[in-house]
């Protein structure tokens, strides 16, 4: 995943600044007097809307990777636009085809060179580059979907998720979205990933580059992470690079007895850089009890 070209970045994953944000300083000083902040502040609307008007075309992102240090970067000045939005805009009604609704936040209207099949919805304040596909899902605003990726049926990505190129999340996949507090790390799918049908990942996880999630994996901020060939307990809420990760349990005592607590298996490691085979990662799964 690229940052965009002129967002600094920290080697201090804890310095999620807007000091890198290519939105306007003015959005800060909203902030700090958002408590009074009325849909009648046209002036205030206007500033909020030219900067979530950023995000919706790519200009501007929530959240990116950094190239030096491979950190989480947040720019909170991004994730306030879109919450000041929210309280500056008015509730209106909208209408597409026969299809009427009332909301704050309209539906996008950039998606230039991306195929979007009928029932796909992609909120303003979502950024969707040329060459994705998505098929009928969700798209959140703060939201970033890159190019060559599908969003399968009834996918949903969330607010503020950032996933990367050529990535496929499966039917019924769930990309967690997180916008308050603005500096909390959203959930980030890197390049190359593959998310299978109904899996979950919430939480400020992460998918590293060219992992597979087997069906129905659960993917959180605190899962353990652990490699099936040497018991080594990994990275906790992060999916390996290059590896096919499937749900598990691992046994755990309590007062009342030994139980099943949920975690994540890396079952195998990947070429680095290889493309996914299907057939071969359908016959990984399957030799572990796993459908792709």
């Amino acid at each position: 995943m690229n940052a965009l070209p002129d967002a600094s970045a920290s080697a201090d994953d804890t310095d999620r600044s807007a000091a890198a944000s290519p939105l306007p300083s003015v959005i800060d000083e909203l902030w700090d007097r958002r408590a009074d902040l009325t849909p009648d502040d046209t002036v205030a609307s206007e500033q909020v809307v030219a900067a979530v008007d950023m995000i919706d075309s790519g200009q501007a992102r929530t959240a990116w990777v950094a190239s030096d240090s491979g950190k989480v970067m947040v720019d909170e000045r991004a994730k306030r636009a879109i919450l000041l939005a929210f309280r500056l805009l008015p509730m209106v009604e909208s209408a597409v085809g026969d299809f009427h609704y009332d909301d704050r936040v309209p539906l996008t209207t950039r998606l230039d060179g991306v195929r979007a099949v009928p029932g796909s919805i992609v909120r303003w304040g979502a950024y969707v580059a040329p060459g994705a596909v998505l098929m009928p899902s969700f798209v959140n605003i703060g939201a970033y979907v890159d190019s060559g990726t599908m969003v399968d049926t009834w996918a949903t990505v969330g607010s503020c998720a950032q996933v990367g190129r050529n990535v496929h999340l499966g039917g019924g996949v769930g990309i967690g979205g997180v916008l308050e507090p603005p500096n909390a790390v959203p959930v980030v799918v890197e390049d190359d990933a593959t998310i299978m049908s109904r899996c979950m990942v919430v939480e400020s996880a992460r998918v590293r580059t060219g992992a597979v999630l087997g069906a129905g994996t659960i993917l959180t901020r605190t899962s353990h992470v652990i490699d099936v060939q040497t018991g080594e307990e990994l990275t906790r809420g992060e999916a390996p690079a290059w590896s096919v990760c499937v749900g598990g349990t691992r046994t755990r005592k309590f007062d009342g007895g030994e139980f099943g607590m949920p975690c994540v298996l890396v079952l195998r490691r990947l070429p680095e850089g290889s493309k996914h085979d299907k057939a071969a990662l359908n016959e990984i799964l399957r030799d572990h009890g796993v459908s792709g």
